[in-house]
Formats: structure tokens, C-alpha cells, sequence
């Protein structure tokens, strides 16, 4: 008989904590996946019932207030029922009289009355019910948040609250999905996608707290709630799933954090297929492909869509400035989200597309081959814009994913005309093709999540043949955005406190701070990279900077002489040089650049040190990176700037804030 061997604590440890783990988030997705059932059944009903019945209650209300007007007075004249059979505000008014974009065919006309000799009602003043609905419920939903207090931390703030960041403060989604149901069923231009990814990070994180889980469990059944959200908000676990591991959460490391958001996404799709059935959330129409050929027109419509999604993102940045914010909290409750209601009602009684959701105006387009006059979209770009930004900014509750899919697909459908029969006249595919493809790509760029957009997309088309258009437009409107906002951007997912606290705190301290009191090791291009890897090793650095006479040309890091070394010789024999080893353009800093800037090229190039020069002003408010083609000037190296220098600023601002809010407005050049 063998004596008996105890196992090592991690094997006793490993499987308890896993199956455990993922226990927690099955529940977080089956708690996620209810929420979004009964959020979707609640706006739906409140949408069909506030179009439809009271609407038409109104119109008798009004027809009926207005009868003395006339004189003689006919028969009264029945109002014609308003059609719900979409249950969305967009049918409703369709067949209430607006028009809309013409795809939607209109009722049979009614017969005719006789003409009146008294005063006819204007137009416009018939439609009434279409302000009143959005006023209504824009004044109830900022009663709601005024009264009842706050909904909930937003999705930025979740991840650090599980960091320990801030205190942790999640609450149950009751309040917010009641809140976006309002303002959803009333006719706000946002979104159900957004609270359904809150409400199911807020699920996971008080679900963590109260089984007081440890910090890495509570990240990650955080981004199980995320990707459950998601997934059962557009019936794509797959999207939900890689959404979960983008941006924000793209620190979640580790076999069980993935293990965890994939059964909380199974389980929340389960959930809501058995609730509300596995039809899918938007119907779309087959791929047309015609060419491959097109893939560059393709990457045009990437360029359109980041300059789409900066504008977005500006906008909600606009509306949810602390200033604007301070400004309405003045206010009596329910005033400035009535307003805001008043103001998208003003907009839709021109272009109804504006009100709610707006997935019927993305599968009216997608079914239209450019039969939608293209100045009629140009200006439906505009309103939508305009309606998503009051909406955001006034306090009504919803997301900014429907918003951008709307705005793509109708960017998409503009760019596929101006290709086509309305512009080049070109054999390219039909306009619902680059409708698509603009959906993706205004999503990406917006949301900062260029894997979402693509798979979100793929599962609701299920075409392979739309991949290589989506990942070339999708990938260059991110990235392009993401170099206009910086990557620290939020995005769509709006800021997180504590993250805008840290960061506005780097801002205020010069990379001078941050300088390391060696002097950088500065060694010929042609010193073999042997020798520089001893040096580095010898100076306890991290990198060295290369020159060619008087001008630094590039930046060499550990990792790369190593890699260079292993290579072993050239096929000459002769040995690698440091020239051999630059791996990528030089990586600087300007003296007047701040600590924020440096995390910005630390973190995007994996560094740990980054040269800084001084240089003139034309130069240093361009793009830090490469610039000159030459180089730089040796003499105009000031020192290195590091992550640890970056610490330790970061330290002595907090030991004495005078000082350190004081360096904040000059750099020491002289450092």
C-alpha cells in the first residue's frame, strides 16, 4: 500500500474555484438573460401602446376639440386606426400620415369629406400626438431619475469598482431598464443595447460582492454580465463574447475569465431565445458581391465611418459635459428631458426614422436597392445625429449602438448610390451591400470594439462572403479613430470617473517629472549587437537610442537585441549590428508633452522608457512618432522618460499637490 501524498494546494485549489466560478456565471447569465426579456417585453409594450391607442385617442381628442371650428358641421368623419403591427414608432407613423422614406407603403386613402367652408386645421397641427408622446415620456423619465435617485453605475465605472479603484456600488437594474423602457417606448433616438450590457455588468458585480468573491472573480463575472448583455440584446453570443474582451476589459486574463463569459453568453441566449423566440434582431438581406475589386471602395467607406463615428462621439462627449450637466440639474425635475422630447418630437415630424430604436429604418434601407432619394438621406444623417445627441445629453436612458448602426446604415446607403446610379455609375454591389458594411463600421469606430462590429455582423448575416469587406472598412475606422480621441477614448461606453480623475491628474504633470537620472545610452548604428546588448545589461536599462553621426534614428529595446542575437550571423558571417536589431521608426516625446502622453506611447508600443527632445513648436505638435524622416538632433536629447519616472511623479503630486500641480503649466526644459 502507498503511503498517502497530499497534492500540492494548486491542484487541491484549481477545480473548486473553476467549477465554482463558472456556477456564478451561469447565474449572472440567467439573471441577465431574464432582465433583458422583461426590458424588451416592457419598451416594446409601452412603445406599441403610446402609438398606437394613445395616439389615437389624441387625434379623436383633437378632432373632436376642434368640430366648432367648422360650420355647418358634417358627420364626424372616423379615425382611421394607427397601424402597430411593428410595435414601433416608426410604422406608427408611417400610417399616422408623416411619410417617412417611402418604403413602407401607405394605408388606403379615406374617402374624402366635403369641402368645409370654415377654417381648415393645418397640417402640421394634426400632428400634434407626435410632440406630445416624446414630451410626456421625457418628462416621466427625469421625474424618475430625479426621485428615485441614481439607476446605477455605467459601464466604465464597473470595471473599477472590481479593481478596487473606487468603492464598490453596483445596484440591480430595476431602475435603469425601467428608465430606458420610457424613454425607448416614448420615442428617444438611443438604443436597448446599452442598459442591457449594464444591467448585466451591475448583475455581476453585486452577485460577486455578495458572494464575496475575490477581486480577479469580480472581473470577471463583471465581464460575463458584459458579454451576457450583449448577447442576449442582439442574440449574438459570439459578439457578446469578444465585446466582453475589448477595450475596457481587455485586462481580464486567464482560462477562467474566458470560461466565465462564455456561459454567461450561452446562458443568457438561452434565456432569451426561450422568451422571446430566435428570430433574429435585425433581418438582412444576402451579401451582394460583384467584385473583388471593390475591397478599396470599401476602405473609402471605412474613412467615411470614422469620420461618422468622431462625430458621434463628439456629440455625446458635448452632451454629457459636467458643465451642460451641472447646468440641468438646476433645473425642476422632468423639465430637461421634456425639453429633450420636445426637441426629437420637433425632428420627427419631419423624419419619423429619428424616434426609438430605428431598426425598422436599417431593414428599410437594406431592402432598397437606391430607391431613397440620396439628399433625403444626407439630411436623415443630420437628424439623426441631432435627435441621438438631445436624447443623450437631456436625460433620457438608452445606449449608443442602435444610434450608430442607424447612422452607418444610412451612410452605407448614401456612399453605395453616389457609386452607383446616383453618382460614378460604377458595376459596383447594390447599396444595401455598403449598408451593411457602414453599420460595422460606424459601430467600430464608435465603439471601439473593431472584433464586436465584425462578428456582430457576420452572425447576423451568416455570409462568409462579408468578412473581408467588414474587417477592411471596420479595422480602418477604429483605428483611425482611435488616433483622433487617443486610446484612453471610451467611446460609446461614455467615461469612467476614476479613470478621468487618473488621467487628468497625468495631464497635469510635464514629462519632465518623469525623467530618468541616468543619462540615456546612446550607442553608433554600426556597434555590433552584442556589444549593445552588454551595455544595456551593464547599465541596468531597458533600451538604447541609435545614431548615425549627429541624428538619433531609432529606438532598440531589450527584447529586441535579444531577438536579434538569437538570429546568429548574417549569411556573410558577420555579426548583427544594432542597425540589424531596429525593429520599428523612433518612438519620442516633445519636451512640452505631459505625463498622459507618455502613458499614450508607452502603452501603444509596449515600452518602458521613451526618449525626450526638445524641439521646435511646428514639430512637436505633430504626431510624436518618426518625425523627422532623418531623426532628431542628438543635441536636442534631453533624457529619457520612463514608467517608473511616471510613478514616481505620479507619488510626490500626491506627497504635495501644491508642488505638484505647479510643474503642470511649464516643463523644466533644463532637466
Amino acid at each position: 500500500m502507498q503511503p498517502f501524498a497530499p497534492k500540492p494546494d494548486a491542484e487541491l485549489q484549481t477545480a473548486p474555484v473553476q467549477w465554482s466560478l463558472l456556477a456564478w456565471a451561469a447565474l449572472v447569465g440567467v439573471l441577465t438573460g431574464v432582465a433583458v426579456v422583461g426590458f424588451h417585453a416592457l419598451y416594446t409594450r409601452i412603445n406599441s401602446t403610446l402609438f398606437g391607442p394613445f395616439v389615437e385617442a389624441l387625434l379623436r381628442i383633437g378632432h373632436n376639440s376642434l368640430l366648432p371650428l367648422q360650420l355647418p358641421a358634417p358627420p364626424p368623419t372616423p379615425v382611421p386606426p394607427v397601424s402597430t403591427a411593428a410595435g414601433t414608432p416608426l410604422e406608427a407613423l408611417l400610417h399616422i400620415g408623416l411619410g417617412g422614406l417611402g418604403m413602407v407603403p401607405p394605408p388606403p386613402p379615406p374617402v374624402e369629406p366635403p369641402p368645409l367652408p370654415s377654417l381648415q386645421i393645418p397640417d402640421w397641427l394634426r400632428l400634434w400626438p407626435v410632440l406630445v408622446v416624446p414630451t410626456l415620456g421625457g418628462a416621466l423619465v427625469g421625474i424618475l431619475r430625479r426621485w428615485l435617485g441614481e439607476i446605477g453605475p455605467g459601464l466604465p465605472s464597473l470595471m473599477a469598482m472590481a479593481d478596487g479603484a473606487i468603492d464598490a456600488a453596483p445596484r440591480l437594474p430595476w431602475l435603469r431598464l425601467l428608465a430606458a423602457s420610457v424613454s425607448l417606448g416614448s420615442g428617444a433616438s438611443l438604443g436597448p443595447e446599452g442598459p442591457s450590457v449594464e444591467a448585466g455588468g451591475n448583475v455581476g458585480l453585486w452577485l460577486a460582492l455578495k458572494g464575496r468573491l475575490t477581486p480577479q472573480s469580480q472581473k470577471a463575472l463583471v465581464a460575463a454580465g458584459v458579454a451576457a448583455g450583449l448577447a442576449a440584446g442582439f442574440k449574438a453570443p459570439i459578439a457578446g463574447v469578444f465585446f466582453a474582451f475589448e477595450g475596457s476589459f481587455s485586462g481580464l486574463g486567464g482560462r477562467p475569465s474566458l470560461r466565465a463569459v462564455l456561459v454567461a453568453a450561452i446562458s443568457a441566449t438561452l434565456v432569451v431565445q426561450v422568451g422571446l423566440g430566435d428570430t433574429p434582431i435585425l433581418r438582412l438581406p444576402a451579401y451582394d458581391v460583384r467584385s473583388l475589386w471593390e475591397l478599396p471602395l470599401y476602405l473609402v467607406l471605412g474613412v467615411l465611418a470614422s469620420l461618422m463615428s468622431w462625430a458621434l462621439i463628439r456629440l455625446l462627449e458635448l452632451g454629457r459635459s459636467p458643465r451642460l450637466q451641472q447646468v440641468l440639474k438646476q433645473l425642476p425635475a422632468g423639465l430637461p428631458t421634456a425639453a429633450g422630447g420636445l426637441a426629437v418630437g420637433l425632428i420627427a415630424l419631419e423624419f419619423p426614422q429619428v424616434l426609438g430604436v430605428g431598426y425598422d429604418t436599417i431593414e428599410a434601407l437594406l431592402g432598397s436597392d437606391g430607391g431613397v432619394p440620396l439628399l433625403t438621406l444626407v439630411l436623415l444623417l443630420g437628424a439623426k445625429l441631432l435627435a441621438t445627441g438631445l436624447s443623450n445629453a437631456l436625460g433620457f436612458v438608452g445606449g449608443g449602438f442602435a444610434p450608430s448602426l442607424v447612422l452607418g446604415a444610412v451612410l452605407g446607403n448614401c456612399y453605395g448610390q453616389l457609386l452607383g446610379d446616383s453618382g460614378l455609375h460604377l458595376a459596383v454591389a447594390a447599396p444595401p451591400a455598403y449598408a451593411m458594411v457602414g453599420m460595422a463600421a460606424v459601430l467600430a469606430g464608435s465603439a471601439r470594439a473593431p472584433l464586436t462590429a465584425l462578428l456582430l455582423l457576420f452572425e447576423l448575416t451568416h455570409d462568409i462572403r462579408i468578412v473581408l469587406p467588414l474587417m477592411a472598412a471596420a479595422g480602418l475606422s477604429a483605428g483611425l479613430v482611435e488616433r483622433w480621441h487617443g486610446l484612453h477614448d471610451p467611446g460609446l461606453l461614455g467615461p469612467d470617473p476614476a479613470e478621468e480623475q487618473r488621467r487628468s491628474q497625468l495631464a497635469a504633470l510635464a514629462v519632465s517629472d518623469a525623467l530618468e537620472p541616468e543619462a540615456p545610452l546612446v550607442l553608433e548604428a554600426s556597434t555590433s549587437a552584442a556589444d549593445g546588448l552588454a551595455a544595456v545589461v551593464e547599465a541596468h536599462g531597458h533600451c538604447l537610442l541609435l545614431v548615425n553621426g549627429p541624428w538619433v534614428s531609432g529606438l532598440v529595446t531589450l527584447a529586441d537585441l535579444q531577438r536579434c542575437i538569437g538570429r546568429g550571423p548574417g549569411a556573410d558571417g558577420t555579426p548583427p549590428s544594432l542597425q540589424d536589431s531596429l525593429r520599428t521608426d523612433l518612438v519620442w516625446l516633445p519636451a512640452s508633452a505631459q505625463l498622459s502622453q507618455l502613458e499614450d506611447q508607452l502603452e501603444a508600443h509596449d515600452l518602458r522608457q521613451v526618449p525626450v527632445f526638445t524641439v521646435p513648436a511646428e514639430i512637436a505638435a505633430s504626431l510624436p512618432q518618426g518625425l523627422p524622416p532623418q531623426g532628431l538632433p542628438l543635441q536636442a536629447l534631453v533624457g529619457v522618460a520612463s514608467r517608473d519616472g511616471m510613478a514616481r511623479a505620479l507619488a510626490r503630486a500626491k506627497l504635495n499637490p501644491v508642488a505638484g500641480g505647479g510643474t503642470s503649466s511649464k516643463p523644466d526644459q533644463s532637466s
